[in-house]
């Protein structure tokens, strides 16, 4: 009965063993080194979300040009023609009468016109600087959506870089369990173990195999978001750069002391507060009078037929005039006023909201902060806890190998080893991604190195 069934695990190794080598030589012949440099380069170009927020930059760049300040004068041409035939008769007092039939008379005229508003109560000024302004929101709304995408990016990176060391522990558990089969083939052949011992092995290398096949899969998947994140073929296969680099403290504490003038949140309430004092100023402007500047150059050419009294007639003519206008709007029932008041109301209603930012903003920093730290300390000790697990691991194959200890003792050693090495993987990138959580909420995840 035994032999039967060794034959069924030898089956499933060879198949499992050989899908893992030819999808490792697959992967291996056609991965690229993909840097964290260029992974944000390839981000910053190609990003959906980014181009999209570079656009709304530019609409708000064009709104806040000079072309659309009303500064300039608006400057238009009128041209028209008009015809006329007719046929009249007419009686005169001695008696004559006039006939006239088929009388034709046109007219055709040309002009240039100029309107130009010399004063309006200082409304377009304040409306050109509230343009600037939001285009400065604009800038604040862009650099957001690249920090949301750059700490994107790095969330699917990391993951990407943690599976792949994963894979690699979990290929050096596989290769120590196949030793162990051979191993344990071996002691059987010269009766120095039981049957027990050799399937125990094999189903280890089972076990393993498919934990390395289902951590290969989930890398793959992993680096298609990658490839989404960066707006690439999804078929691009990379290999990701694994070294981790945490920020010095020092640098960090003094990045912290000026978080608050550096946050985006708090950067884009100001920015609004701005946009409210311009709409107060806009508003009042309304109950200032507006003085406009009016000018045109014309030319008109009219032909009349012959009456009864005239010969007909041609008459050419040019224009040129100019004129100032005032208009000053008294009394527009209230409706100034309580635009007015309004406006005011809006602009008190963004200083507390700044203030409630500027709470939640003190609050996510602290918070960042005290998770970063932690995280920190957590990864310094599964570093310790993979050298105690590691010199565990190898005393325990020392004993193995010796007699000392089952193999169900050296299974756990080895599964204790895994789970250290996979955890401080981890741990390591779990304190990364805090860190730049961190750098984002003090306004420096631009400018540091990754």
């Amino acid at each position: 009965m035994m032999k039967p069934l060794k034959t069924i695990y030898s089956y499933i190794l060879t198949v499992i063993i050989l899908f893992l080598s030819s999808s490792g030589k697959a992967q291996d012949k056609s991965q690229e080194p993909l840097s964290k440099a260029e992974a944000i380069q390839l981000t910053l170009e190609n990003n959906y979300g980014i181009e999209v927020a570079n656009n709304n930059l530019e609409i708000a760049e064009n709104n806040a040009s000079l072309l659309n300040s009303g500064y300039l004068p608006a400057v238009y041409a009128l041209a028209g023609m008009n015809y006329q035939i007719q046929d009249s008769e007419t009686d005169r007092d001695d008696g004559n009468s006039f006939e006239l039939n088929n009388a034709e008379s046109d007219n055709y005229n040309a002009s240039v016109n100029l309107d130009y508003i010399l004063f309006d109560g200082l409304g377009r000024y304040y409306n050109y600087q509230r343009l600037k302004e939001a285009r400065n929101l604009s800038q604040l709304d862009a650099r957001q959506t690249i920090e949301n995408t750059i700490l994107q990016l790095f969330s699917v990176y990391y993951e990407v870089a943690r599976l792949t060391e994963n894979v690699e522990i979990l290929e050096e558990t596989l290769r120590i369990s196949k030793d162990r089969v051979l191993r344990a083939n071996y002691q059987f052949d010269y009766g120095q173990n039981t049957k027990l011992e050799v399937l125990n092995a094999e189903v280890d290398v089972t076990n393993d195999s498919i934990n390395l096949m289902n951590n290969r899969q989930q890398l793959l998947n992993t680096k298609r978001d990658l490839n989404v994140v960066m707006a690439r073929n999804l078929g691009t296969d990379f290999v990701v750069d694994t070294l981790v680099a945490f920020t010095p403290s020092i640098k960090l504490q003094t990045y912290t002391d000026s978080a608050l003038d550096n946050n985006v949140r708090i950067m884009q309430s100001e920015s609004n507060i701005e946009l409210s004092d311009y709409d107060i100023k806009t508003t009042r402007a309304d109950y200032l009078p507006t003085v406009g500047l009016t000018g045109s150059y014309g030319w008109n050419k009219n032909n009349s037929p012959a009456s009864a009294f005239f010969t007909g007639s041609t008459q050419k003519g040019t224009a040129l005039g100019a004129g100032l206008n005032l208009t000053w709007n008294l009394f527009d029932g209230g409706a100034t006023t309580v635009r007015y008041r309004n406006a005011k109301i809006a602009r008190d209603n963004q200083e507390l909201l700044k203030e409630q930012i500027k709470l939640e903003v003190e609050r996510d920093i602290e918070n960042a902060r005290g998770d970063y730290e932690n995280l920190l300390q957590v990864y310094e000790i599964q570093e310790q806890n993979v050298i105690t697990n590691q010199n565990n691991f190898e005393r325990s194959r020392e004993r193995f190998n010796i007699g000392l200890i089952t193999s169900i003792e050296f299974r756990q050693a080895q599964i204790n080893l895994l789970n250290a090495e996979t955890n401080k993987n981890l741990a390591k990138y779990e304190a990364k991604y805090a860190e730049l959580q961190l750098l984002q909420l003090i306004g420096q995840l631009l400018n540091v190195d990754f």
